[in-house]
């Protein structure tokens, strides 16, 4: 029997939980998953957006239900402690998010589920209640003991598919330079070569490296992160035996014809790898965390609270997207050798 995915909640006042729901509708004869979260908010959420959508409450991690047209809801262990208004956070509420992420990943390790995903968190909210780690990336890290973990944002869905890593993440541009070392991008291109060649089924992954001044430095007239970082990390992955190339000009590295020659990039920071992402495929990008020993992915987008305080409508494909990468990965890592 295939295992479900399990879902964490996310940040109750965003679109989550409609995501969730719409997800569930569109996914139930497909993709299985359960949620760790609150019932009675999916269902009042269910019932303002007219959608004829049934709650399950499970008795614990096993107990999903045969009939696919339930969605079914594991209850948190840390339960909301005020009252949900969509668009309004409340930090009395982020020890319930926090608790919704650690029982959907004990649900995995513990073996009852395949994969994790993870609906978008707000940071602020969490930071504000004590949370000390950068975001989910670093906390699944930090609790599954993991040296390395590495942002992945893909696109499966266009051809070629883009796959982007930022080397630096939520730092300041203003930092990004003095971040970036060789040890650095070697060490992301060992995990980034490594999931490649596990849970994306590619033998021989190609990795391109962008560099970080405007044409690619213009050997040191631009900038000479290039000749004293990037270059001397490249040469030395290529020595021994890594498919890298670079360092590329970031203004031609993200075009169709260009994708073609790798795949995955390594980026040095955040909105050079984002950027390109959200705009060839805004709705399909999904975020997958890299080096954890459980799978996880997430929708590539925020909480979007002025969009759940309007009443909208939120757009579940970015969760569609993630939950059916989950599933691929989650199988391809059961059975490597196995078509998926």
């Amino acid at each position: 029997m295939v295992k479900p995915l399990a879902v964490s909640m996310g940040e109750p006042a965003g679109i989550a939980p409609e995501i969730v729901l719409r997800a569930h509708f569109s996914l139930q004869n497909e993709a299985r998953f359960f949620v760790v979260g609150d019932a009675v908010l999916l269902h009042e959420t269910a019932a303002r957006l007219g959608l004829n959508i049934t709650c399950y409450n499970m008795l614990d991690a096993a107990d999903m239900p045969s009939d696919t047209r339930l969605l079914p809801v594991l209850k948190v262990p840390v339960p909301l402690a005020a009252p949900v208004i969509p668009g309004t956070l409340n930090t009395a509420n982020a020890p319930a998010v926090v608790s919704s992420i650690d029982a959907a990943l004990s649900a995995v390790q513990q073996g009852f589920a395949s994969a994790l995903v993870t609906c978008p968190i707000h940071k602020g909210t969490l930071y504000a209640a004590g949370f000390r780690h950068d975001g989910h990336t670093e906390y699944l890290a930090a609790r599954t003991f993991a040296p390395l973990p590495v942002m992945l944002l893909t696109s499966e869905a266009i051809n070629p598919p883009l796959r982007v890593v930022p080397l630096t993440i939520h730092k300041p541009l203003r930092d990004v330079a003095e971040l970036i070392a060789p040890h650095r991008i070697i060490a992301a291109v060992k995990v980034l070569d490594a999931a490649l060649r596990r849970d994306f089924g590619i033998q021989t992954p190609r990795i391109a490296v962008a560099a970080l001044n405007p044409h690619a430095g213009e050997w040191g007239a631009m900038g000479d992160e290039e000749i004293r970082c990037i270059q001397p990390a490249l040469k030395a992955l290529q020595e021994q035996g890594f498919h890298v190339t670079g360092a590329h000009a970031a203004d031609t590295l993200f075009h169709s014809e260009a994708r073609t020659r790798y795949d995955a990039a390594l980026c040095m920071y955040h909105d050079q790898a984002l950027i390109p992402l959200k705009t060839l495929d805004f709705w399909g990008g999904v975020n997958v965390t890299l080096g954890l020993p459980v799978v996880r992915t997430s929708p590539d987008h925020g909480t979007a609270l002025a969009l759940a305080q309007s009443g909208a409508g939120a757009n579940p494909d970015s969760l569609i997207a993630a939950l059916r990468l989950a599933a691929t990965l989650a199988a391809r890592r059961a059975d490597p050798h196995a078509s998926h």
